[in-house]
């Protein structure tokens, strides 16, 4: 039940009549003209230096009597709430308060003149130290991890259904009456000139974070689970109990691990090549006649470094070259994120919300070769929705080693942490790890000696 002030006017009682045998005060009280917030609250009127309340107030709550408001009871009050860490002298001396205060006396006045319940809401009266320290951090300090979704429910759309609806009545109503803006690039099917450059980065940066994480991956081992999609950066896999591939209630949720690849860790997301961008939808017909590339390529031109063979790849040979090739593919990664990020906001991107399918174009394509949950229902038809970042470059999650090098324990799993799966290598490899990643990671956190400790915490 929210606070606040009700005032209302007594209810005749049979005492009232000529048949009463109580005497009746011919020259009643005159009621007040207005109402102050001193008056509504003892408390407000006291001196703010004391730290106890009026005598008033504390006969008030002992007795359980409620002041009387112009010949009216005041069944419920909480009004001004001053503030423990506030370091206001006198709370009336602040303007924000002067404001609430004269707000609180128009309700008041108005409520007692047309003889109506009035209820004012509480109002906090707080302000910060002035000799406080305020930290301010664009990434928390500890996140909660990825969550996990379910193949049998769909995807969450990135932008409410609602929200798309209003934005959509909205720009009708603008547009309503003007005359109609020409199309830009890239919906009239030309190419954004200013992201050509950004096109280009993207690409090179792709394909040298392919080169480089199969020259480390030969130096910082990495385990795939054999029946499910989940990997671990190590030496052995962990034993937490979370695979949900086949048979997996035999086993009782343990993984069985094995020598990770290439595309486990870096996920390949392959989408139609559309030859034109204003023409019709690829039809279900077509699926195979359609050449099918990785999303990332479709976007951009060819690129300037190519992927070196398997036979021609080797190992770094000391630590420092390790270190140095780590820095790079974490350079390389976050080039491709945060340029892949800034094309996904010209050029439209679709995925569908039941399996891992992409698109890239205004519009998804018919094929229907959707194999997620129920796909009998929608007869093999994509739910398209709009993309995000993850879906055209999916992270990985895995669990982080800590620095101490110890194995991983399954009573201690709430204290560990997840990085993406490039970052956990770089990061193995010795490079630093970036500050966004630090709030998953929870680098913070201390991991507790032994079970004992662990249930102390």
């Amino acid at each position: 039940m929210r606070a606040g002030v009700y005032l209302t006017r007594p209810s005749p009682s049979p005492s009232s009549s000529s048949s009463s045998s109580f005497p009746i005060n011919p020259n009643p009280p005159p009621r007040p003209r207005h109402v102050s917030s001193s008056s509504l609250n003892p408390l407000l009127s006291y001196p703010s230096s004391k730290r106890t309340p009026p005598p008033l107030a504390g006969a008030l709550r002992r007795r359980g009597a409620r002041p009387l408001l112009g010949g009216a009871p005041l069944r419920r009050f909480c009004g001004l709430r001053r503030s423990e860490s506030a370091s206001i002298d006198s709370p009336f001396e602040n303007e924000v308060v002067k404001e609430q205060l004269d707000a609180l006396e128009i309700t008041v006045k108005d409520g007692q003149k047309h003889g109506l319940c009035v209820r004012v809401p509480a109002h906090n009266i707080c302000q910060a130290h002035p000799n406080s320290l305020v930290v301010r951090s664009n990434h928390p300090q500890n996140a909660d991890l990825p969550p996990y979704y379910s193949k049998r429910e769909k995807k969450p759309f990135p932008i409410p259904i609602v929200e798309l609806r209003r934005a959509a009545r909205e720009r009708l109503k603008k547009a309503k009456g003007k005359p109609r803006r020409p199309t830009l690039p890239p919906r009239n099917g030309m190419l954004v000139r200013s992201l050509i450059p950004v096109a280009y980065e993207v690409m090179n940066a792709r394909i040298s974070l392919i080169n480089n994480l199969r020259r480390l991956t030969k130096v910082v081992p990495v385990q795939a689970c054999k029946h499910c999609n989940e990997i671990h950066v190590g030496s052995t896999g962990h034993p937490f109990k979370t695979c949900r591939g086949m048979r997996s209630d035999h086993r009782k949720g343990l993984h069985e691990w094995t020598r990770a690849s290439l595309e486990d860790v870096f996920v390949p997301i392959e989408a139609y090549h559309l030859f034109d961008r204003l023409g019709k939808r690829i039809s279900h017909e077509e699926r195979f006649s359609i050449p099918r590339i990785p999303a990332i390529p479709d976007k951009h031109k060819k690129p300037i470094i190519h992927e070196i063979p398997e036979s021609e790849i080797f190992p770094p040979s000391n630590s420092e070259e390790t270190t140095s090739l780590s820095k790079e593919t974490l350079e390389g990664w976050e080039t491709l994120r945060e340029g892949a990020d800034r094309l996904m906001r010209k050029y439209a991107v679709r995925v569908c919300g039941y399996c891992p399918e992409v698109h890239v174009g205004p519009s998804g394509h018919k094929a229907q070769n959707c194999g997620a949950f129920k796909h009998q229902q929608r007869n093999g038809q994509h739910g398209w929705q709009a993309a995000v970042l993850d879906d055209l470059i999916p992270p990985r999650y895995v669990w982080h080693m800590p620095e101490s090098g110890e194995e991983l324990q399954r009573e201690l799993r709430n204290f560990y942490g997840q990085a993406p799966a490039v970052v956990e290598i770089c990061m193995q490899g010795g490079a630093e790890v970036p500050e966004k990643y630090k709030a998953t990671m929870r680098l913070d956190v201390g991991i507790p000696a032994s079970l004992r400790e662990a249930e102390m915490v």
